[in-house]
């Protein structure tokens, strides 16, 4: 008898992306939400958010997302939950870590595209925050292994992350995007 192979990078994420998105439906139900008018958008969030990370964190996340559901727990409403009450967050102390490196990331994007990132980083913190506290010890640590190696690399996750956003939705690359916004700002130029 032969084990059937370990999935892919490719498809952990989808699988992952599918629960979230149950636990979005579930989570918004009778809500009307902006999400529910593009899933499309949702979906292609919540796969460049994972798709930089390793199999090894992605089959983790998978774990605990399975574990929730057959809990009875939705990941996504304790992360609003957590947001809305302004309750502390992390337990872990690789969170903010993992914070302080991703937002350092985001804030190299906001300076070198402030158009397209208006914004960006009013609550990044908190809800990245939030939402690793969702997650167990495990999975954080091998979260951590991946952002520290990548920042170790001289990459920025961040960036890889929108520049397949906006590849995925054809709208060029991270330097067209901003030459698009900043076109619609009179006197920007």
């Amino acid at each position: 008898m032969t084990l059937p192979p370990i999935p892919g990078p490719g498809l952990l994420v989808e699988e992952i992306v599918q629960h979230e998105w149950e636990m979005m439906m579930e989570m918004i139900a009778g809500r009307p939400e902006l999400c529910q008018e593009r899933p499309g958008t949702f979906r292609t969030m919540r796969e460049i958010t994972n798709s930089v990370l390793s199999p090894d964190t992605l089959r983790s996340y998978l774990g605990e997302l399975r574990q929730a559901r057959l809990a009875g727990r939705n990941l996504l409403d304790e992360k609003r939950a957590l947001l809305e009450k302004g309750l502390p967050a992390a337990r872990n102390a690789f969170v903010p870590r993992i914070v302080a490196i991703e937002t350092a990331w985001m804030a190299e994007l906001c300076e070198r595209f402030p158009f397209t990132f208006r914004g960006a980083l009013s609550d990044f913190s908190r809800a990245l925050e939030c939402e690793l506290s969702m997650l167990s010890d495990a999975t954080v640590t091998l979260f951590y292994r991946d952002v520290l190696g990548a920042r170790e690399a001289g990459r920025n996750l961040q960036r890889e992350r929108y520049e397949t956003f906006f590849r995925k939705l054809a709208r060029g690359t991270l330097e067209e995007v901003e030459a698009k916004e900043r076109a619609k700002v009179p006197d920007a130029i």
